[in-house]
């Protein structure tokens, strides 16, 4: 298990990505969290098992209304989550 940090731009605020986020975290069994960035960025720290992130990363493309145009994911501390929750400013 690992936990990944990942940071989305791109049209990705105000247009429920991040519901769609946790959803497709929630639906792989990953826990985590996600948030709005003051940049206009969505931070996800996701923690699970490798290859499901990696799955994950692959299914975030599909969100609907949301427009990414680049994605960075880095190892982070690894951190327990209970469920995945959306962080609200």
């Amino acid at each position: 298990m690992k936990t990944m940090e990942i940071l989305f731009s791109g049209k990705v605020q105000k247009v429920g990505f991040r519901a769609c986020v946790r959803n497709a975290g929630q639906n792989l069994g990953l826990v985590g969290e996600v948030e709005n960035l003051p940049d206009g960025r969505v931070r996800a720290l996701v923690t699970g098992e490798e290859v499901i992130i990696e799955k994950f990363l692959a299914t975030i493309y599909s969100c609907p209304r949301a427009i990414i145009r680049e994605v960075s994911a880095t190892e982070y501390v690894f951190t327990e989550f209970s469920d995945f929750s959306v962080r609200r400013e």
